[in-house]
């Protein structure tokens, strides 16, 4: 088994050394480290080809982290494919603990993770991202087996943070590598893509830190919904039989992600764009819940308000 480890990185100059340091301390060793320098404007490029050992660099104008880790996957010699964002770090036994799930189970074609969070000073704050979600039991019962289900698993929530993915290069190859339209939720398509039709595990020990910070705090924003259903359409598309498959209505997966961008617009009093998505979600699956915000959101705004105020004070 040859390992390809891929970084994307844009104006990564504080971090990118511990996150290349992590990988080169592996109990395991990978073949090779490869960065792609996705378009930065500060000394990330100087940092990197400053570094030791088996580093290729590449720089690329600014397209984007699905951009940058898709050249990463072609210019991979590797046979399997890791990947690690310039700022955060994996734990030194990483790689050999998905090596001993893949000699316990070969059929995988993919292994994640948990992870913990750290802040810029290396201090955790998050122990197990899985636990925080309540899924650890879950997954510590599985023990590295294949998921069963494991497309609606992933569809009610994404368990696989991107930096502990240890996945076959042909199996994300040939289900078409990143989607460089999506810029959130892009690693969920994919995932979603591999898990339609292979084995995926994810073991219950953490293998990577990710690092917490201005910059990439997870925030619900309208691009980031907006994306959301780009992602839920385009799994319905193409995993619609499986998905009814493992019990999941495709068209409510769908709606909901309509009536998620409908309510950002309603909380943040756009109620023109918010009864658009409610109306839109409503087609794609009834719910009682959209028709609730839709009615809300047809009330005028200071009534709106109001009726905020008096349930906070009741709250």
């Amino acid at each position: 088994m040859k390992i390809s480890a891929v970084i994307p990185a844009y104006n990564s100059a504080k971090f990118i050394s511990a996150a290349v340091a992590s990988i080169q301390a592996q109990t395991e060793p990978v073949a090779e480290i490869i960065i792609v320098d996705d378009g930065s404007t500060d000394e990330t490029e100087a940092i990197v080809r400053a570094l030791p050992g088996n580093i290729t660099y590449y720089k690329q104008k600014n397209q984007g982290p699905s951009a940058a880790r898709n050249k990463g996957i072609e210019l991979a010699s590797g046979d399997w494919i890791a990947f690690l964002d310039a700022d955060d770090q994996w734990v030194p036994n990483k790689i050999a603990l998905q090596k001993q799930i893949l000699i316990a189970h070969p059929e995988l074609k993919l292994v994640a993770g948990d992870m913990a969070e750290i802040d810029i000073d290396d201090n955790i704050t998050v122990k197990s991202v899985l636990a925080k979600h309540q899924l650890f039991d879950y997954f510590h019962h599985l023990a590295g087996c294949p998921i069963p289900n494991a497309l609606a698993k992933l569809v009610e929530k994404n368990f696989i943070p991107t930096g502990t993915v240890l996945i076959d290069r042909e199996t994300i190859i040939s289900s078409g590598r990143f989607n460089q339209e999506i810029r959130f939720g892009e690693d969920l398509e994919m995932w979603a893509k591999i898990a339609a039709v292979h084995a995926i595990s994810c073991v219950p020990e953490v293998l990577m830190l990710r690092r917490q910070h201005g910059n990439n705090a997870t925030q619900a924003n309208r691009p980031m919904l907006a994306d959301l259903i780009k992602v839920m359409n385009s799994i319905r598309e193409f995993a619609g039989p499986q998905l009814s498959a493992q019990g999941i209505d495709a068209n409510l997966m769908v709606a909901n992600a309509y009536w998620s961008l409908g309510y950002w617009s309603f909380i943040n009093m756009e109620h023109d764009q918010a009864r658009v998505n409610f109306l839109i979600s409503m087609k794609q699956k009834f719910t009682l819940r959209s028709l609730k915000y839709l009615t809300l959101s047809n009330l005028p705004k200071d009534l709106i308000i109001k009726l905020r105020s008096l349930k906070q004070e009741l709250n």
